[in-house]
Parts: structure tokens; sequence; C-alpha cells
């Protein structure tokens, strides 16, 4: 059914988000891309096979993803960032962090294999369904969604009303500035790094969760998908991000719906293609949204 497919790509949607808003987060702070940022959210998925197995709950399992890949995302920052933050660096950092990406699948591969591995959850959790409106949805498909959206509502909030996002905004505005006003860069820089992976990190155990194994290879796709959903939404606009993985997920789900499945892909690029022939900044009209520029 039509619905059944529209509720499916807003669930895959808000993962796309999820990742989408890392990425954003560290643009904003940074300007600069973390191409490790899709590797985060493929460990994610990992870290949460291997808690369960080793007999964690999935609460705990989610907390444990969320700091693993948290501390996955400082490593990064020092080892691919903390050295490169000249404004001509930009080429410099998107290669470190290449090869991290690079060194996480293939440790990843050496760990787990390069074949998908089965996450089997306790219990009846991923085949219970609920009734609303006479649709019977997976519950836990509804919780991924409504859990994504929280966070990433908790994340608007907290750039926007904290003094964390104050200092996250201050940075972004300019970073020698921010430092004579007191505000420790370092800090703030780790301090988004930690946030945006551990998203990212939830986002893949939401989809090891939702299609009941983790794979190698789904960090480079979903990493792909959410810069283009980065440029659709407007680059460094926390919103864009998360209509942009909304509006990407419901597009491949209506490319299944209509048959068309194995071009799901390529109407996504299409769709970029076209958003910024039309709006070159994205669908929020600037580069970076002041008020919301992380």
């Amino acid at each position: 059914m039509l619905v059944e497919q529209l509720i499916n790509g807003v669930v895959l949607g808000s993962m796309y988000a999820l990742i989408a808003q890392g990425y954003t987060l560290i643009f904003g702070v940074l300007d600069k891309l973390n191409f490790a940022h899709g590797e985060v959210f493929m460990l994610g998925g990992f870290v949460c096979l291997a808690s369960i197995a080793l007999g964690a709950s999935l609460p705990v399992a989610i907390l444990v993803a969320a700091i693993i890949s948290g501390l996955l995302g400082l490593m990064i920052e020092f080892v691919g960032f903390r050295k490169f933050r000249s404004p001509d660096a930009h080429i410099t950092a998107a290669l470190s962090s290449f090869a991290i990406g690079l060194v996480i699948i293939d440790l990843s591969q050496k760990v787990w294999g390069a074949e998908p591995v089965a996450l089997t959850l306790p219990g009846t959790l991923q085949t219970a369904t609920v009734s609303i409106a006479g649709l019977n949805i997976v519950v836990l498909r509804l919780a991924i969604l409504v859990i994504s959206l929280l966070l990433m509502f908790v994340l608007y909030g907290v750039v926007v009303k904290t003094s964390l996002g104050r200092r996250i905004r201050a940075v972004a505005e300019s970073p020698a500035k921010a430092a004579l006003f007191g505000i420790n860069v370092t800090r703030v820089n780790q301090q988004v790094f930690f946030i945006a992976s551990a998203m990212s990190g939830l986002a893949g155990l939401a989809l090891a969760v939702r299609t009941g194994y983790a794979n190698t290879d789904v960090g480079f796709t979903f990493g792909l998908k959410a810069l283009a959903i980065m440029a659709i939404g407007g680059m460094g606009d926390l919103r864009g991000a998360l209509i942009g993985g909304l509006l990407v997920g419901v597009l491949e789900a209506l490319a299944f719906q209509w048959g068309l499945g194995q071009l799901a892909d390529v109407f996504v690029w299409l769709f970029m293609i076209v958003i910024l022939l039309v709006r070159p900044a994205g669908l929020f009209g600037t580069l970076i949204s002041k008020d919301v520029r992380a």
C-alpha cells in the first residue's frame, strides 16, 4: 500500500537525517567535511550486535553504541582534524578523514567479515505490530521514527537555546573571535564531534535493528546520501538536514512503490541535481543559517 510505503520512507528518511545532521554539525563548525562519518554510522550497528551477543538488553546496547560512536568521533577529531584547522587545509582534512574511514572499514571486516551479520533481538521485538487507522505498523519502526525525530529536535534545541549551543555558534562564526572571548575552541570541536558521531552511531544501530543485520558496506552508501541530503537541505542548516532526509526517504519509498526500486539511488541524485539547479544553496536558501548554524 502507498501509505505503508510512505511510512517506511519516513522511517528511512529519519535515519538519513540523523547522519546528515551529524555532517551538518561538523561542517558548520569546522567548514570541513568528515568523510569518516559514514563509517561511524556503520560501526554503530556492529556495536549493537556485539552488545546484544554479549547479553546486553537493547536499551543498554543503544547507550553503548552512542558512547563508543562518540568516542570514535573524538579520535577522528584528534587524528584527522585538530592539526588541520586552517582555512586552506580542506583537502588535507578530507583526505585524512577518508583514510580513517578506510581503516575503520578494514578493521571491521577483520573482526566481523565482509558479509552481512544477522542481528537477533530478544522476543518478538522485530515483529510486534500496532494498528493505527487500520494500518498494521511494526512497533520497532515506529519507535525508530519517534526516537530519531526526538534526537534531532533535542539537538536543534541544544544548538539554539543552551550555553553549549551559543559556544558552538560562536566557534562556527569565528574560532579566533570565540577564543578571544574565552571559549575553548578545541573543547567545542570535541563536543561537536562527540555529539555528531553519537547520533550517527545511533542511526547505524537503528538501521541494523530495522533490517535485522549489520553490514560493513552501508557506511559508504549512507554516508554519500547524507552528503547529498546536506546539499539538498542547505549546507550547515540543521533544519535542512531534517527536511532533506525525510524527502529522500520518501522519494526512495515511492520509487519502490512504482516498481522502480533499482533506480531509487538514481532518483536521489537527480533530485539533488534539480534542487541545486533551482536553488544552488539548497532548500533553505542560504549556505549557513546563522540562527541554527552549528
